[in-house]
């Protein structure tokens, strides 16, 4: 690259997301020092603390952006399968080498460096995916196409449950978003969002009385019935006014319970289930009169619902470890641990809310300096910038984090070739993911699982991994543009 064509290049990077990156990794450095400094402490920043730890990573960091700036698109895409199946191969060798850390073996040590391959893992998943759907003629309608993205994904996942580091596994997830955009049916996303509401009602109302009415196996029943009805709405029903009889049918049975509630006791569960087996005999008959695929599956899809509901209680007690169930369950609300799992976010709750409106000033945060929170400055870091910033400097950084975000999915959509889309809304769904799972989970919204706030928590395997993953994104972008400017007759001798 000859000095008119670097500086041409250097000009088409997205400055703006580079100056939100270096915005958030300051920001986090600051905060990090906060949650590491004590009244005890004579200097912010000693030789060997975690600050100044992260400020070796974060000029590394650096040194690694001007490397990946460096790297050829076209290198990149063709040696992406070498590199998904290496990792795979880091990932099943981490299962069987890496110490036991805090009940999971995700780190590899290498004398003073502790590497963790699972942030890796989610760059080289994303690029594999981008590679796949790019290649000639692929599309993502088949079965055969829906089962080369998901073991794609899936794969490292698995291998990642081996190591135990459940938190890890789950971003992996997020991959599902961008496949959104690239044709995946929003029934499998709505089944998915269903599974955890099913989950969730399942274990919270368990043993749940409302009068005469078993909770759990009403609102189980009714959940799927609901689900089933809008897949029948989906598309017109061959037989409309049978149809029409149905919903009467199904309206009719509710409000005779209801009449003949203020007679006898009842219980609503069993009308719920009548109601289900109801609408199960209809797709039943609807499947064999037409033989219309659309009704096989739905029928397919309640029995599946069904036998996911009927599991749920073998799984969560025989197959989540016992600390996994305890987090879920104060979560839930279903268990009260303020000495245990629970102490975590109890006394995250507390060093955010008495931050106010304008927090209490930086180095300023009792819960923080008295070390009241644990793990304060990886995954609990958000805590400190509540106490220390308060609601509006909490407020002020979610919404970069937003910008950040919807500025890559704007660069993703720009993009020339399903490579540099696909890897865009990866990595713009992984900061996603990473952002409401860690903020939830401080606040008390969703279970610990321990997965870092991008560019905030410590740790070199994080910070590297996130930066790998952004900046890659911009070397497309920006070849992207440098291509288009160059395909231009006018202003092809200028780059």
């Amino acid at each position: 690259m000859n000095p008119n064509q670097a500086t041409s290049f250097f000009k088409r990077l997205d400055w703006f997301t580079i100056i939100i990156y270096l915005l958030l990794v300051v920001s986090g450095w600051a905060m990090i020092c906060a949650a590491s400094y004590s009244y005890d402490t004579e200097h912010l920043v000693t030789p060997g603390s975690r600050p100044m730890m992260q400020l070796i990573w974060m000029g590394l960091s650096l040194i690694l952006i001007f490397i990946l700036l460096t790297v050829d698109v076209g290198w990149l895409e063709s040696l992406t399968p070498i590199f998904y199946i290496v990792m795979l191969g880091l990932l099943f060798i981490t299962i069987f080498v890496a110490p036991e850390i805090k009940g999971s073996r995700s780190w590899l040590v290498l004398g003073p460096l502790r590497l963790q391959p699972a942030e890796f893992a989610k760059i080289t998943t994303s690029l594999m995916l981008a590679s796949t759907i790019n290649r000639y003629g692929f599309k993502l309608s088949s079965w055969r196409s829906y089962a080369e993205v998901f073991g794609i994904i899936l794969l490292p996942v698995f291998l990642i449950f081996l190591e135990k580091e459940t938190g890890s596994a789950l971003v992996y997830t997020a991959l599902f978003l961008a496949l959104y955009r690239e044709g995946l049916s929003g029934i499998i996303i709505g089944s998915a969002f269903l599974a955890v509401v099913l989950f969730v009602a399942s274990l919270s109302l368990n043993d749940v009385y409302w009068g005469d009415t078993q909770a759990q196996i009403w609102s189980l029943a009714t959940i799927i019935m609901l689900a089933v009805f809008v897949l029948l709405l989906l598309r017109p029903a061959k037989n409309k006014r049978l149809f029409h009889w149905l919903i009467v049918s199904e309206l009719a049975l509710y409000v005779i319970a209801w009449g003949g509630s203020f007679f006898f006791p009842m219980n609503y569960a069993y009308v719920a289930i009548l109601q289900l087996g109801l609408l199960l005999i209809y797709c039943f008959t609807q499947a064999f009169r037409y033989y219309a695929r659309r009704y096989f599956l739905i029928l397919f899809f309640a029995i599946a619902c069904i036998l996911y509901t009927l599991s749920v209680s073998f799984v969560f007690e025989k197959v989540l470890q016992p600390h996994q169930q305890v987090r879920i369950s104060v979560a839930l609300g279903l268990k009260e641990d303020p000495k245990g799992v629970g102490y975590n976010v109890n006394q995250a709750k507390i060093a955010v809310g008495s931050g106010g409106l304008t927090g209490k000033g930086f180095l300023q945060g009792t819960q923080t300096k008295l070390n009241y929170v644990p793990e304060q400055d990886t995954d609990f870091i958000f805590c400190t910038v509540g106490e220390e910033m308060g609601f509006i400097g909490s407020s002020a950084l979610l919404i970069v984090y937003l910008i950040l975000i919807l500025r890559i999915y704007y660069l993703a959509e720009r993009q020339t070739t399903a490579f540099g889309r696909v890897y865009g809304y990866c990595v713009g769904s992984i900061f996603f993911f990473h952002l409401s799972i860690n903020v939830g989970m401080v606040i008390g919204l969703v279970p610990v699982i321990g997965i870092p706030l991008p560019f905030f928590s410590y740790g070199g395997s994080s910070l590297w991994g996130f930066t790998i993953l952004l900046f890659l994104f911009l070397r497309i972008d920006a070849s992207r543009k440098l291509e288009s400017t160059a395909s231009s007759p006018a202003l092809r001798g200028l780059v």
